[in-house]
Formats: structure tokens, sequence, C-alpha cells
């Protein structure tokens, strides 16, 4: 198992490579097999999404990519990961935003600038000055603009996940990795933060993985949609989406994006079924 840097040119820096990787977790008798021969290349300002049956190795290749988990087999390319280099920034965010209650919202998302470099070396000097006009900034973005004092509990669950996005954009990341950050919101709030996220993106331009199972979702987002078989998981479908940007909901009602779902659903289908191949 091995854990390298990617050689690139600059402008089309890959940001993420995953070639022949696989993934065993358990031991012994019970042991399996999460992700078999995965293959993927990820380039920087890309927006990935991950589609596939539950339990096929989604949040496993986000694991891989973030360097919270060491492949079985194979190997994982990770810009800024090679020995004594600087790591590459990486955001995150989840279906539970997990806010401290005893902090404030700001607070909350100032965090990772106690952390990362470089912030964390001037955390103390700045947190009530640029660090706390950053905060601000970015929930003003995200539709929070005088909030940022106020406690966790006193905000909806689409507000904090709105600040959520804060959190894992407030140190400029490269690599941003949303793992269905908002499958635990209704269809309303769900599509007013897929508009949120999208202009955010937008202006800033991080790399994106994102897994999910709304293939709305996927389809909204992407650039990129990577379909994943049944476990053990593999990529079976590296589609491209074409549609002009910014995308709104109108944009969801078109025939080229119905066809677009509707393909996806079958190949899901077809993977849970195990006939991919004929799908």
């Amino acid at each position: 198992m091995t854990v390298n840097v990617a050689q690139t040119e600059a402008g089309n820096a890959k940001i993420a490579q995953l070639e022949n990787v696989r993934v065993r977790f358990g031991k012994g008798d019970s042991t399996f097999l999460a992700l078999d021969r995965t293959n993927l290349t990820v380039r920087q300002g890309d927006f990935v999404a991950m589609v596939g049956p539950s339990g096929c190795g989604k949040s496993t290749i986000l694991k891989l990519v973030a360097g919270l988990l060491r492949p079985t087999e194979g190997v994982v390319f990770v810009a800024g990961r090679e020995l004594g280099a600087e790591q590459i920034g990486i955001g995150m965010a989840f279906q539970n935003p997990t806010m401290l209650p005893w902090l404030t919202i700001r607070q909350n998302i100032m965090l990772p600038l106690k952390i990362v470099k470089p912030y964390a070396e001037t955390y103390q000097r700045d947190k009530d000055t640029v660090f706390r006009e950053r905060a601000d900034a970015l929930l003003a973005k995200v539709g929070l603009a005088g909030f940022g004092d106020r406690r966790p509990w006193e905000l909806s669950g689409g507000m904090l996940q709105r600040a959520n996005l804060c959190r894992a954009l407030i140190h400029s990341p490269k690599l941003l990795m949303l793992d269905e950050p908002f499958g635990a919101l209704d269809q309303f709030t769900r599509e007013e933060l897929w508009a949120v996220l999208q202009d955010l993106w937008i202006e800033t331009k991080p790399t994106v993985f994102l897994v999910t199972h709304d293939l709305r979702e996927a389809a909204f987002l992407a650039s990129r949609i990577l379909v994943m078989s049944a476990r053990p998981g593999r990529v079976t479908q590296d589609q491209t989406v074409d549609f002009p940007r910014p995308r709104n909901l109108e944009t969801t009602f078109k025939p080229a994006f119905t066809d677009l779902t509707n393909d996806l659903r079958r190949l899901i289908f077809a993977a849970r079924q195990g006939t991919e191949g004929s799908a």
C-alpha cells in the first residue's frame, strides 16, 4: 500500500488519483472486500459526485483521499502528500453538522483556523479581527448574516448545514469532502442549499468530492458523476455533466436532466442486481 504525490502540470493538477486500489476490512474469517480494483483521477477544480448502492464504498473513497484510511492494495496519489511537503488543505462536511453547543456559530465556524496552518500560528492575534471578518463574510454568502453570535440550538437544521459549509470553507481548502451533507434535510431546504453550494464552488473553485444518494443532487451540482458497483465497490461509469452554470431549478425539469438521472437510476439498479454489464 502506498500514499504518494501526483506528478502534474500547473493548471491541470491531479488532486487525487487511485490506481488499482483495494480495501479490506476485518480480520481472519470475518474479513470482507469493501473496494475492489478502483481507478479514478480527479483534477483541480473538478466537482465530482459519487453515487451507487448503499455500502458500495463511496465513503471509503472519501477516507482514502482525505488520508483517514490506507489502501490494502494499490496506490493513492494525493497532491502535496509526499514526505516533507506541506499537506494539502482539506475541508469536510457531513450529514450531521456537529456544532459545539457551548460556542457561538461564528466560533464553531472558526475552529479549523485554530488547527490548520498557517492560520493556527496567528489565531490568537487575528481571531477578533481578520478571522472574524472572514467568518462573517461566509455567513453572509450563505444567507446567515447576523447569526454569528447565536448558539447552535437556536438555528434550524438547514441553517446549521449552511454554517457547516462555512466551517468547511473557512480555511480556503483546495479539497472539499462532502458526505451526504444535505441528506437529513427536507426537499425544499436541500434544493436551496444546492444553489448555495454551487455559488460557493463557482466563486472559490475548490476540488469537491460529494457522496450522495440523491441523483438529482448529483446531476445539479457535479461536473462529473462516478457510478459505483455494489460491494465490493469499483467505479463502473464516469459521466461528464455539461449543463451550463449557474444551474437553477428549471434545469432539473429539462429533458436532458431527466434523461441523465434516469440513466443513473438504471445503472444503480443494475449494480444492485449484479448485472451492471447488461444495463
